[in-house]
């Protein structure tokens, strides 16, 4: 779930009204920035990574969680400079950089934007750099009731609350046996994944500790874990931890350090955005990535290259710390991939990526919660996430499933036994995706008699 930026912090803000002085007095204008830097950050990664309409993201994404101030936001997308530059009432300015191989760089204030000459752009996001052996045209499923199951992650029952899903793949033994997308979307977008980074995350890790670069203790397990002792960081208003970090800092890892402990380490489980960044900062310290660009380096070449993650890209703070809670773009091809790589045991074409145990490991799990070490699981019945009244897990579905879920909608779901990965993209801003019924009834037509259900291979 996660990285709630827009939603929680803009969601929850008063109507603005001729206020705007009144509350750059009291909070020193941190909400209004929040809520400026969140937008510009959303824009840049949809008009230059993601190559959607800026607008179009603007009215799903940020505008439904606006409430009352929409109408004094204002934004310029300035395709010759590669930025966007936001503000409500023409103050609280914010701007986001696009950099190509690195995504998008919210850049405070007067700050300079880092010298990252001669990166290149490490994504081919017009999939024309390495032929992508799924083909480049969209494979539609020839079960009908794989169909009926995209009818229903596209269908739109709740037209106050849109599914406004992007993209779906489902990939069985190993092959793409179908997949569909929004206007405007294909095979080769780039979609912000939001808290599947964090999934990301726990790969990074796995390769780090496969070299014998990084060893695991029990620091690095509880930050796995959502257990350090951390608190529970999107709580707690629109200037929580979480967006304090994403909008307001430019070292994300030494706020993250800073922040008090709320509980004993591994003692209570609380959902940590603070702690993924931590996880990252401390990945790329053991990887020699003490930048942007070795970071985006390592990462592309230690797990986005072998894995075929063609359109990926992972931004970073302006301290250079890859974001690693929550701020990975990818394809949903690329989801899919990343979710085969779990299925297969961390091995692809060959090569283990990941350490023997990892996989097991990553989805065992936490405390007794449906939680385990960078993904969530389908462990637990009952009960429900602390603070979101959100279902731990997906009664009815297979109890060895797990998968990894990023807010809006953002699911990556592997289902051993079914030998079965389905990806699902979108910006459903108040939940309601339909993912359990659609991953039901794909489960069923794998179990109904239809030939040559297997199209393309990865």
């Amino acid at each position: 779930m996660v990285s709630r930026g827009s939603k929680i912090v803009v969601g929850t803000m008063v109507v603005l009204g001729a206020a705007v002085m009144g509350f750059q007095a009291l909070s020193g204008g941190d909400l209004f920035r929040t809520a400026t830097n969140s937008v510009s950050r959303s824009l840049c990664g949809a008009a230059f990574i993601s190559q959607v309409d800026p607008d179009r993201i603007f009215r799903e994404e940020q505008l439904p969680n606006m409430r009352s101030i929409g109408w004094a936001v204002h934004y310029h997308v300035d395709r010759e400079q590669r930025e966007v530059r936001t503000t409500v009432l023409g103050a609280f300015g914010a701007r986001a950089v696009y950099r190509p191989g690195l995504g998008c760089l919210l850049v405070h204030g007067g700050d300079a934007v880092p010298d990252v000459a001669g990166l290149g752009d490490g994504s081919d996001t017009d999939g024309t750099s390495v032929a992508d052996p799924m083909g480049p045209n969209v494979v539609e499923p020839n079960d009908p009731a794989i169909r009926q199951a995209f009818d229903i992650a596209f269908s739109e029952p709740d037209v106050k609350n849109p599914r406004l899903t992007k993209g779906i793949v489902v990939l069985h033994d190993g092959k793409l046996i179908g997949e569909r997308y929004a206007p405007g979307y294909g095979p080769q977008t780039p979609i912000w994944g939001h808290s599947l980074t964090k999934s990301v995350t726990n790969a990074l890790v796995g390769i780090l500790v496969r070299q014998g670069k990084l060893h695991m203790d029990p620091r690095i397990d509880q930050l796995l874990r959502m257990d350090s002792g951390l608190p529970f960081d999107e709580t707690g208003g629109p200037l929580n931890p979480m967006s304090r970090m994403f909008f307001l800092e430019n070292d994300m890892a030494r706020f993250a350090a800073g922040q008090p402990l709320a509980h004993p380490a591994g003692s209570t489980w609380a959902y940590s955005n603070l702690g993924y960044v931590l996880l990252s900062r401390m990945a790329m310290d053991a990887a020699g990535a003490r930048d942007a660009v070795a970071a985006e380096r390592f990462v592309r070449s230690e797990l986005f290259a072998p894995l075929g993650m063609r359109h990926a890209v992972i931004e970073t703070d302006v301290a250079g710390t890859p974001v690693g809670s929550s701020h990975v773009y990818a394809s949903t091809r690329d989801f899919a991939r990343f979710g085969q790589l779990y299925l297969d045991d961390g091995v692809v074409d060959g090569q283990r990526i990941l350490p023997e145990g990892w996989v097991g490991y990553s989805h065992s799990q936490t405390l007794d919660t449906g939680y385990g070490a960078g993904f969530w699981t389908n462990l637990v019945d009952k009960g429900s996430v602390p603070e979101w009244d959100t279902p731990w897990g997906w009664p009815g579905l297979p109890k060895d499933m797990y998968f990894a879920r990023g807010a809006f909608g953002q699911y990556i779901v592997i289902v051993p036994s079914e030998r079965l990965v389905v990806a699902r993209l979108g910006i459903s801003v108040n939940g309601g995706t339909g993912i359990a019924e659609v991953v039901a009834k794909i489960i069923a037509a794998l179990h109904s008699p239809q030939e040559s259900r297997s199209q393309a291979r990865l």
